[in-house]
């Protein structure tokens, strides 16, 4: 009896390590990212032991994952159902709910397994911070604020806390707390490749490729397993070396699950390698056989391809397949762009210029939001819109950190073209206060108020136009000649025209001469300025010249 019993004892004891082992390697699968093997150990463990509930929470992580949370909200709530106070699975539903955007229940669900646990346990703040990093409407710095609990625990050494904290900092756009919670992760196991390829993720949002190039590589050194770098290895060299990007794929499929994507990277190939017929012909095969199944990626891909043939029609054709069968959170950046750019051709300005912007919004990086905005600034040229290039071109100025003299002035000369002068004056009076050695402020200045006062009338542009002249002898009178010369005849003419002030349109001409002592233009109205007035006898009227001598009085302008 007393062999028995030990006998008992040891195989219980056998088979909890072997459910625990299980779980453990659910969990790693999970963690590489390999998720249908993943939800298979974890039906595994529940079919053994349906009250495990760490495997019934990880089997909805799974299921998530794979983009399944009805899947998930039914298995959860089951659970519930049995036993209501699971921290675990109480984290798990909230994380389901966040994405069904019941935020409030969501939160009431996160304190309770909080609570439940004292806020004592790991595992459990790990969850409540997963969930609001995984959904869009999650709130990460509530995240950060549970993990930090975590860490503040007796004897903590979970790398995970720090590998999800640090996702919660890329979440809120904060680069540099994300590498340092990815850093802290590696503190405690410095082969976590995961850490590595996550700090290799925030320098590409920087579009930082002398960080996140090396970090990916070093990811796959540290542990030949871990296939998400080698995926962004096989992305980023696709455009670059398709040899070379083909060589990584094979080393992601020999360490990741199957799945449908799997193939349409292959057909990707094909078409990198710039074979447009055949990849054409291979995604339509899919679309053919797969139906309403087929990744929508395959309308983008033949779209891609037709436009590389010169087929912009059919390019846009499968775009708006595209966009109409694809999930909104699965559109990427280019997408919108690419789809911009095939408006553009079609003078479709306004729908293009809609999804240029949706393309600026998706893009986290900076730099690519800037060249995203120049992009659409081009079309509005191109198309002959100047107020619409005006608009692209302000919000490259205002959206700037720091702008140079050539955003100031590009997007001063736009709203000149735009004809908006009340705009571009305000622009070049604030470019020739802040770059008071350089001409361009002074002369537009100077050029938006003669284009609101064409006939000099008002006198708008007089006050301008002697501040440029002012401008360029200062800055370079030999340099500038022609600016000062323009611009003191102008002011001449209108002192004689519209002021019927000969003597100080003598005066200006004679600034002319002090320039330029060539101008014989200026040397010949000062003559016919300074000839006194006929008189006329009574009786006798002096026979008018023919073409006019106030169009010939008048002094010369630009």
């Amino acid at each position: 009896m007393k062999r028995l019993f030990s006998l008992v004892i040891g195989m219980v004891v056998t088979g909890n390590l072997l459910f625990a082992q299980s779980v453990d390697q659910g969990k790693k699968e999970f963690y590489y990212e390999r998720f249908n093997s993943a939800k298979k150990t974890f039906e595994t463990v529940l079919a053994a032991n349906p009250n495990n509930l760490e495997a019934v929470y990880w089997l909805g992580q799974s299921f998530m994952a794979l983009k399944d949370s009805i899947a998930a909200k039914d298995l959860y709530s089951k659970a519930l159902q049995q036993n209501g106070n699971a921290p675990l699975i109480l984290a798990g539903m909230g994380q389901v709910e966040l994405l069904e955007g019941k935020t409030a229940d969501a939160r009431q669900r996160f304190d309770m397994a909080i609570g439940l646990t004292k806020s004592k346990d790991v595992n459990v703040l790990n969850a409540v911070g997963l969930a609001n990093v995984k959904a869009r409407s999650g709130d990460p710095a509530y995240a950060i604020d549970k993990l930090n609990m975590a860490t503040a625990l007796k004897d903590f050494k979970n790398p995970d806390t720090y590998i999800i904290m640090g996702d919660a900092y890329r979440k809120l756009i904060d680069g540099g707390n994300a590498v340092t919670s990815f850093t802290k992760a590696m503190g405690f196991d410095p082969r976590m490749a995961a850490a590595k390829h996550k700090i290799g993720l925030v320098y590409k949002t920087q579009n930082n490729k002398e960080y996140f190039l090396p970090a990916f590589e070093e990811a796959v050194t540290l542990d030949p397993n871990y296939a998400p770098s080698f995926y962004e290895l096989f992305f980023y060299w696709y455009n670059r070396d398709i040899n070379k990007a083909a060589g990584y794929f094979d080393k992601y499929l020999a360490v990741s699950d199957p799945n449908p994507g799997n193939e349409y990277d292959r057909i990707s190939i094909i078409y990198a390698r710039k074979l447009y017929p055949e990849a054409i012909a291979a995604a339509q095969q899919k679309l053919s056989t797969e139906g309403d199944k087929a990744d929508p990626k395959y309308y983008k891909l033949i779209a891609y391809s037709y436009d590389e043939t010169g087929d912009s029609t059919n390019a846009k054709k499968f775009m708006e397949q595209y966009f109409t069968k694809q999930l909104p959170a699965d559109v990427v950046t280019k997408d919108y762009s690419f789809y911009a750019k095939l408006l553009g051709k079609f003078n479709e300005t306004d729908m293009a210029y809609k999804n240029y912007q949706l393309a600026i919004d998706s893009d986290t990086a900076m730099d690519n939001k800037f060249e995203l905005m120049r992009e659409a600034s081009e079309l509005a040229k191109k198309s002959g819109d100047r107020k619409g290039q005006a608009n692209w071109l302000g919000k490259i100025f205002y959206t700037k950190a720091k702008t140079n003299n050539r955003d100031l002035y590009d997007y001063g000369f736009a709203h000149y073209q735009a004809a908006n002068y009340d705009s571009s004056y305000a622009l070049f009076v604030q470019y020739r206060d802040k770059y008071p050695n350089e001409i361009f402020g002074f002369l537009w200045a100077a050029r938006s108020m003669q284009a609101k006062d064409t006939s000099l009338e008002l006198g708008l542009a007089v006050i301008e136009y002697e501040k440029l002249a002012d401008a360029g002898k200062r800055i370079d009178s030999v340099k500038f000649k022609n600016q000062i010369v323009q611009a003191y005849g102008i002011i001449a003419s209108y002192q004689n025209n519209i002021k019927k002030d000969k003597a100080a349109a003598i005066a200006y001409l004679q600034k002319i001469l002090d320039i330029d002592p060539t101008n014989t233009s200026a040397k010949e109205f000062i003559e016919v300025l300074s000839r006194p007035a006929k008189t006329s006898t009574p009786g006798n009227p002096p026979k008018p010249k023919t073409g006019g001598a106030a169009a010939k009085n008048s002094p010369p302008s630009p």
